[in-house]
């Protein structure tokens, strides 16, 4: 990278951005007939093959580090209490850097008007399952433009109301949306990105014996677990900012959220059973797959007009 900062903001360290008060908090509830411990494997499976599906044409993701976090980082985390310690007593995760290149990806009235190169988004992510933190950046907005995610997993139905333990002010602010897999895409402005095959009120797993998702499963399924998805969204530019974090909230976060849970449930058969170490081994190439993939061919995945 030409500089190691952009608008102030520092890309070199895996710093935690501090949490400004944001225009919108928007907490993402997705039941999954899955474990924790499942759904710790099929996340980052997931997350990979998603990243594959959305890369091409010169956009999509591009990976720039993918390591353990150093005891150093650990201890300077702001929310290292949140943190549950491995059977060996320790605490442990995996720190992510990674660029979006988002020009296919926004609608054209924001097109229209950003200028060249700031159609980039940087992602930093600290995975300390079952707590992950992401955050998504922009250089040329600076302070004027964060989305903080913070992920809980519990083995639960959604029935926790504050699983992020927010104060009386942000739960004020705070607005629940529930996201059933089972649901219509309709419901979830995903029309055009439905599949029969990832549709998990059709599959059924010859692994597991799990699916299809009937009518009131959330109530009746075991396993069941719930991710608890807490989205800070902050986007001060003139004249956009109501409409863009509307967008952001109840268009783009919704769709990606139903789309990639749906397809994690209907992969199960393909990562159930892998280890650790086997999603490891498939991070480190799809680095190198995504870098080819971002060079060559046709713009892939989700777009907008």
């Amino acid at each position: 990278m030409s500089k190691s900062r952009n608008n102030g903001i520092d890309l070199t360290q895996a710093t935690v951005t501090d949490i400004k008060p944001s225009g919108l908090i928007r907490e993402y509830r997705i039941v999954m007939p899955l474990t924790t411990d499942e759904y710790h494997i099929a996340q980052l499976y997931g997350v990979a093959e998603a990243s594959k599906n959305e890369t091409g044409g010169g956009d999509g993701v591009e990976v720039r580090e993918n390591r353990p976090i150093t005891d150093d980082e650990l201890n300077k985390l702001p929310f290292k209490d949140r943190l549950k310690p491995r059977e060996d007593g320790t605490i442990g995760g995996q720190y992510t850097y990674k660029i979006m290149h988002l020009s296919s990806k926004v609608p054209s009235f924001i097109r229209a008007v950003a200028p060249t190169g700031s159609l980039e988004v940087h992602e930093k992510a600290w995975n300390c399952f079952p707590y992950c933190r992401t955050e998504w950046i922009n250089t040329y907005m600076g302070d004027t433009f964060h989305l903080i995610i913070e992920s809980m997993h519990q083995d639960d139905n959604g029935s926790d109301q504050n699983a992020h333990k927010l104060n009386q002010a942000d739960l004020i602010k705070r607005k629940v949306v529930n996201i059933d897999i089972a649901s219509k895409p309709s419901d979830f402005k995903a029309e055009g990105d439905y599949k029969e095959e990832e549709d998990p009120a059709k599959f059924h797993s010859d692994k597991t014996g799990r699916g299809p998702l009937g009518e009131g499963w959330i109530k009746t399924q075991t396993p069941v677990m719930c991710c608890y998805k807490l989205y800070r969204i902050l986007f001060k530019w003139r004249c956009l900012q109501t409409r863009v974090q509307d967008m952001i909230a109840n268009s783009f976060v919704p769709r990606l959220l139903f789309n990639v849970h749906r397809q994690i449930f209907c992969w199960i058969d393909k990562w159930f059973g892998m280890t650790m170490d086997d999603i490891r081994l498939l991070e480190d190439k799809t680095k190198a797959d995504l870098e080819k993939m971002r060079q060559e061919g046709e713009v892939r995945g989700t777009s907008q007009a």
